[in-house]
């Protein structure tokens, strides 16, 4: 008997706290710490072209220095990237690069600031943002494509030539419906060749010297730009437009000795591009093209004067997949006649250049990039007035990434 009434004042406790315990407001998981939010990733380029090469003479600042004579195995780039949500309306991107080679030395491999920035959501849902610090100037597709997923080896002249390294310091504006937002990620993360989430709209702000350089003059750039992915059937096409305009000022450690310039070294630099992409569903097409004007060095009268700029490309490519294995072979044509502002004494460009090769990635670790290049290239300052060079190279890169 006494068992019994043990037993059943058990029963009765237990089912008590059971009540007791359902009663309770339910337990809130801790809330993450900052650290807890940040996250890790990058790549590294390594690169050589002096296969197949027929003139030493041949070279391309903007693009990359180990092309020509006395170039050997270069490391292209060393990225790491920092970043992370650490708040619901705060995110932030921090990204530096490990391979660089400042302006005039010999040395390589510097570590030197790319982005760093922080998001600020207006709404919860980030589709209003502004973007504060070095980030890039969303102005062209193809710059705005992170060299990660490019398929080309370089940037093209025509409008690169508009934001050296792509970036500067500002406020940049940007906003797209959420669902624009997911799909421009997407285009990325599928392997599309995508060139990342800067909005439908972008409008924004900056000084104009182009990154890690100090600011010159009290005039801001601003830029706008307007990009919409369609789905049309089983395609998706970006049609795009963008502009920019501001004072460029011309730092004297830009100059040469005898160049003739402008007494307060500034110059008008204004910009207007077109941009259309068909994704490759298996077919590919990317093109733009910019007009403009800027600062450029005149051969003629030894100066550096206010000039018209033009210039693009046409990229065609295919996409193959065979399991986890991915090929896009690819064709690049491009001109541009032109100067290039930030470098020494605005130098004069005409370039003609075709480029032929393919991408393969047999994981999504790692890549490897073949392409032969022809090109035209008359590039012109006070030290070297005349200056044509013509001729081809085998580029190889070989690309990790984590």
């Amino acid at each position: 008997m006494k068992k019994l009434l043990l037993s059943l004042l058990v029963l009765l406790a237990s089912q008590a706290y059971g009540q007791m315990a359902d009663s309770l407001p339910p337990t809130t998981p801790a809330a993450k710490k900052w650290y807890q939010n940040i996250a890790i990733r990058g790549y590294a380029q390594a690169r050589y072209n002096r296969l197949l090469e027929t003139n030493p003479d041949l070279t391309c600042e903007q693009c990359d220095r180990s092309w020509g004579r006395n170039g050997g195995f270069f490391l292209r780039r060393v990225r790491v990237i920092f970043f992370g949500q650490l708040h619901e309306r705060v995110y932030f991107y921090l990204q530096p690069d490990f391979a660089s080679v400042p302006s005039g030395s010999s040395s390589q491999n510097f570590g030197q600031l790319r982005d760093a920035y922080i998001d600020l959501g207006l709404d919860k849902a980030s589709r209003f943002r502004l973007r504060i610090g070095q980030s890039k100037v969303p102005y062209g597709f193809e710059n705005m494509q992170s060299s990660q997923n490019r398929l080309a080896l370089d940037r093209n002249d025509g409008l690169n030539s508009a934001v050296a390294n792509e970036r500067d310091l500002g406020v940049m504006f940007y906003w797209a419906p959420t669902a624009v937002r997911e799909r421009l990620a997407k285009l990325v993360k599928d392997g599309l060749k995508g060139s990342g989430d800067y909005g439908m709209l972008g409008v924004g702000a900056y000084n104009g010297q182009t990154a890690n350089r100090p600011e010159l003059n009290n005039q801001r750039h601003i830029v706008a730009r307007f990009t919409y992915p369609l789905v049309v059937g089983q395609q998706i096409i970006e049609p795009g437009l963008q502009a920019y305009t501001g004072e460029y000022v011309v730092a004297k450690d830009q100059l040469s000795a005898r160049v003739k310039y402008r007494p307060d070294l500034r110059y008008p630099d204004q910009r207007v591009a077109a941009t259309f992409v068909l994704y490759p569903q298996p077919f590919g097409v990317q093109a733009e093209y910019n007009v403009g004007r800027g600062p450029e060095f005149n051969p003629r009268t030894d100066s550096i004067e206010t000039q018209n700029l033009h210039g693009g490309y046409m990229l065609l490519n295919y996409r193959l997949r065979y399991k986890q294995q991915q090929l896009y072979p690819f064709l690049r044509i491009q001109y541009y006649d032109g100067g290039k502002k930030h470098e020494r004494d605005a130098r004069s460009y005409t370039v003609r250049e075709a480029e032929i090769g393919a991408e393969w990635q047999p994981f999504s670790s790692f890549e490897l990039v073949a392409m032969y290049t022809l090109s035209s290239r008359r590039f012109e300052d006070s030290q070297r007035p005349s200056n044509q060079q013509r001729g081809g190279l085998l580029r190889l890169q070989a690309q990790v990434n984590f």
